[in-house]
């Protein structure tokens, strides 16, 4: 899968954080992109800005719960942020545990050095992009 070129507006809030946040932002991207395009049900993504933040909505099929890349202003870490009305971070936190530094119920916070940790983010990821597809299904049980 190859990931769509950058919109000029979202390349410009990438450009605007330090560039060891910004690069790891853009890895999330890339598996954000990458997620999404492993899941039909979810498909094409909607790339904009939501709070002067990259963000992606599942405009098209509604299937998922939007996600921001940013950071907080007390972190030197990236952070992936998650609408905190959901039960995404809650969820991510009983799977993965210290794995990864949550903030209450609105984002996972990742250190900007090192690997990073594509198989449980790619399932955080998934289940955010997938989240009112699920919550549909347990409702129509």
């Amino acid at each position: 899968m190859i990931t769509p070129r950058l919109p000029r507006e979202v390349d410009r809030a990438f450009a605007a954080l330090p560039a060891a946040i910004g690069k790891r932002l853009l890895q999330v991207r890339e598996l954000i992109f990458a997620t999404a395009a492993a899941h039909d049900e979810v498909g094409k993504l909607t790339e904009t800005l939501k709070w002067g933040e990259p963000a992606y909505l599942t405009d098209e099929s509604g299937s998922g719960s939007t996600i921001r890349l940013g950071r907080l202003k007390d972190s030197d870490h990236a952070a992936i942020l998650f609408n905190c009305k959901t039960t995404l971070v809650d969820s991510f936190r009983e799977r993965f545990g210290d794995q990864f530094e949550y903030r209450q119920t609105r984002a996972l916070l990742l250190p900007v050095a090192g690997k990073l940790p594509r198989q449980p983010l790619t399932i955080c990821l998934s289940l955010a992009l997938t989240y009112h597809l699920e919550r549909r299904a347990r409702k129509a049980r």
